[in-house]
């Protein structure tokens, strides 16, 4: 990181502008450094919470000086005439005044979208090795967090052991389904899932709210004839839509989808959603596409509604492209994770005859695996320091 160069305040005292020798710059309000201090009597040392509130703040707070001290940009505040000092890397890592102008769909810096002829091995873990070391489980983990998805080998063939798999970074989310499902084929199933027919690519339960946000499919037996797993990045996806339509994209983004389960008893389950949602600032957050799932949709307007159709299609053809796929066969003792809201997996059709299929799949949230992986990452700092 480039050290910081200079500071100097304008507008009163309500802005500081803060310059690297790099010539990155940016500019920051008193009011939301006063309110981001980083000292002990406004952030807890041990969890780092605040320990303030706004209220606590004077509504004049202005910055009676600001300078360069080392590392770090040292302010005071008015008129509190208190003193706090921000590291370089902290301002970096936290300057809002450059954000503006990005294109609808953005996504950040740590995710990398990727299509056909993408190397699974890249991200392909052994499960002995992310149980027993650190680092092999804080790669894995950054490689779900970047593509959406890993794979794991070398795992015990027992039912239940991909329950070890989600206590790696977290909990499993159960759900009507259980604590985990069977993936085989059933009679009379209570989701296609059980059948051994082809699934196009999707997202899972998107007639959730919340949708679980990590699917784990860990394979117990595969010897039927096809079978195969089938990933693609919705991201991707929806990018490609995006630069071939950009107002179908917007349309698919504007309005909700509708999906809808019924399962046995009194499981019914019902959420809208857009099928490509944005945060409000245009950050490509979550697909939702199921096509099994999704019921009427009723929130397009009348005269959209063609046009929505056609977006709606064209995302689903280029869903189905070849050329967007990553194919692989699971063995006995292998699984893969995806995120939910991202990876669309589906598979190949099978036949049960002369060969069986099983795998069992569970769900858990992302938040825990990103809040591992962050803890991993900043051991490894202080490591390195």
């Amino acid at each position: 990181m480039k050290r910081l160069v200079s500071a100097e305040t304008s507008d009163a005292g309500l802005v500081v502008s803060v310059h690297w020798e790099d010539g990155f710059a940016a500019r920051f309000h008193a009011i939301w450094l006063r309110d981001n201090a980083l000292d002990p009597e406004t952030r807890s040392a041990s969890n780092a919470q605040r320990l303030i509130t706004l209220h606590d703040i004077p509504v004049n707070t202005s910055l009676a000086a600001a300078s360069v001290a080392g590392d770090m940009l040292k302010v005071e505040f008015a008129p509190e005439a208190k003193t706090v000092e921000f590291p370089s890397t902290w301002l970096r890592s936290n300057a809002y005044d450059v954000n503006a102008g990005r294109a609808r769909g953005w996504m950040t810096s740590r995710i990398e979208t990727w299509k056909n002829g993408f190397e699974v091995k890249t991200i392909t873990g052994n499960h002995r090795n992310v149980l027993e070391n650190t680092v092999a489980l804080r790669d894995w983990l950054a490689g779900v967090r970047c593509y959406g998805f890993a794979k794991l080998t070398g795992g015990p063939v027992a039912s239940g052991a991909l329950l070890d798999v989600a206590g790696l970074f977290g909990y499993v989310r159960e759900t009507n389904y259980g604590k985990w499902f069977e993936v085989r084929t059933e009679v009379n199933p209570a989701n296609l899932a059980y059948t051994g027919l082809g699934l196009q690519a999707h997202t899972d339960n998107p007639y959730r709210d919340p949708v679980p946000t990590l699917q784990i499919l860990y394979c117990l037996e595969n010897s039927a004839a096809g079978g195969d797993s089938q990933v693609v990045d919705g991201f991707a996806a929806a990018s490609r839509l995006r630069a071939e339509d950009p107002h179908g994209f917007e349309l698919l983004t504007r309005y909700c989808a509708r999906f809808e389960y019924r399962g046995a008893g009194d499981v019914h389950l019902v959420s809208r959603k857009p099928m490509i949602e944005l945060s409000p600032d245009g950050e490509l957050t979550a697909i939702r596409f199921n096509n099994r799932s999704t019921a009427a949709i009723t929130d397009v307007p009348f005269d959209d509604m063609s046009s929505y159709y056609a977006a709606y299609r064209r995302l689903a053809e280029i869903i189905d492209d070849p050329a967007m796929a990553v194919s692989f066969k699971l063995e006995p003792g292998e699984c893969f994770i995806v995120d939910n809201t991202r990876v669309l997996h589906g598979r190949t059709g099978y036949a049960d005859s002369g060969g069986s299929r099983w795998l069992q799949g569970c769900y858990a949230d992302k938040d825990g695996l990103l809040s591992t992986l962050s803890v991993l990452e900043e051991a490894a700092m202080v490591n390195v320091a």
